[in-house]
């Protein structure tokens, strides 16, 4: 599992928005967000690069936490 940093998440619409674009690229990607502590968690296949311009895409800063 994946983790990265991302900053600029607050509600209920982030964690759609971070998580249909993870999705977009792999249908079975498994994401956790955590709101609180900014972190996005993913399991699945896709690369850190990926992931990262996915949520980049979405408007969030993003860094490997």
């Amino acid at each position: 599992m994946q983790q990265f940093k991302v900053s600029g998440m607050s509600c209920g619409h982030c964690v759609r928005a971070v998580t249909q674009a993870i999705q977009a690229l792999e249908q079975t990607a498994r994401v956790e967000v955590d709101l609180a502590a900014g972190l996005v968690r993913v399991e699945g296949n896709l690369d850190a690069a990926q992931i990262q311009a996915a949520i980049r895409e979405e408007g969030y800063e993003i860094a490997p936490a």
